[in-house]
């Protein structure tokens, strides 16, 4: 008996020790798709930061069914972009937009072409606020890691062929507009 409860105390450390491998494994596999993810919706590096703290807490919370997950990536930026989402519905979005199309600017152009392309960003990001709900969501998730359709419908809950509707539309409507305000520049 006394060798039973060893062998299951072992087993219980290796378990342990091997979730916490595997958990190291995600955060440095997916680590940075997830802040792009989380960034590109919250606009600002500490909140995003937060949120893929937060993503990876709920992968601790969720660790037994682990293995059940079909497609952890996919898993992974559904649980980060509903955070995200939270969060983003917390903070006043021009709050964050100067600052965010900033660090999109490129920073090995000269100074007043990045202020140009930082501008341009801004106008962009406006536009896509001023989307529908959904197509602004299908265009961040093609647009960040580019996404499949297979796997955006999936993090949006969504069939494909609604996916790929929502993002022709989106794509025409944010050009569209981009045009127009170009005019009356």
């Amino acid at each position: 008996m006394a060798a039973f409860e060893g062998y299951s105390l072992a087993l219980g450390a290796m378990e342990s020790a091997r979730s916490e491998v595997d958990l190291a494994a995600l955060v440095e596999t997916y680590s940075a798709l997830l802040f792009r993810v989380a960034h590109s919706v919250v606009r600002s590096r500490t909140e995003a930061e937060d949120v893929v703290q937060d993503s990876f807490v709920r992968v601790l919370e969720h660790r037994r069914s682990l293995p059940e997950v079909r497609d952890m990536r996919v898993w992974l930026v559904r649980i980060t972009w509903n955070l995200a989402l939270d969060r983003r519905r917390r903070i006043r979005p021009e709050q964050l937009d100067e600052v965010f199309a900033g660090t999109l600017a490129a920073s090995s152009v000269p100074a007043d072409k990045a202020l140009d392309e930082a501008q341009r960003i801004s106008s962009v990001l406006r536009e896509m606020d001023r989307l529908p709900k959904a197509e602004r969501h299908v265009l961040l998730l093609s647009a960040i890691e580019e996404l499949e359709t297979a796997e955006m419908a999936e993090v949006l809950g969504r069939s494909e062929s609604a996916v790929r509707a929502l993002l022709f539309r989106a794509r025409a409507r944010l050009r569209e507009r981009l045009e127009k305000e170009e005019v009356r520049r």
